[in-house]
């Protein structure tokens, strides 16, 4: 499967902003998705997971109550809703796809990435 991020962008600290991530093929909802950043110098984290079907998120305790993540796999995309930003919400932002059952927050266990999308919060 290949992906496909979008929607980054500079914005105040207190805004909102959505990411989308188009999947190609037609096994998106074999697939467990999940986002993850990487802030300048420091390590990719986890940011939010959800399930085949949707039915069950992750998140990571930074974002809880502020980003909800979904799916809609007839249009083989899954976004992120991010509101409240923080400036510590810099980042690039990158999609995964797992074909793991269950979600996780283990980026090794994702077995595709997309290129990423910048998202920058301004304080």
């Amino acid at each position: 499967v290949q992906l496909q991020a979008s929607g980054g962008g500079l914005v105040q600290a207190g805004d909102s902003l959505r990411l989308s991530c188009a999947a190609s093929g037609r096994t998106f909802s074999r697939y467990a998705m999940g986002w993850f950043r990487q802030a300048p110098g420091k390590e990719r984290e986890f940011v939010a997971a959800i399930s085949r079907g949707g039915g069950s998120t992750l998140y990571a305790d930074s974002v809880k109550g502020r980003f909800t993540i979904s799916r809609d796999n007839a249009k083989n995309t899954v976004s992120l809703q991010m509101n409240s930003l923080k400036p510590e919400d810099t980042a690039v932002y990158y999609c995964a796809a797992d074909l793991n059952l269950l979600i996780t927050a283990a980026h090794k266990e994702y077995d595709y990435w997309g290129q990423g999308t910048l998202v920058t919060v301004s304080s």
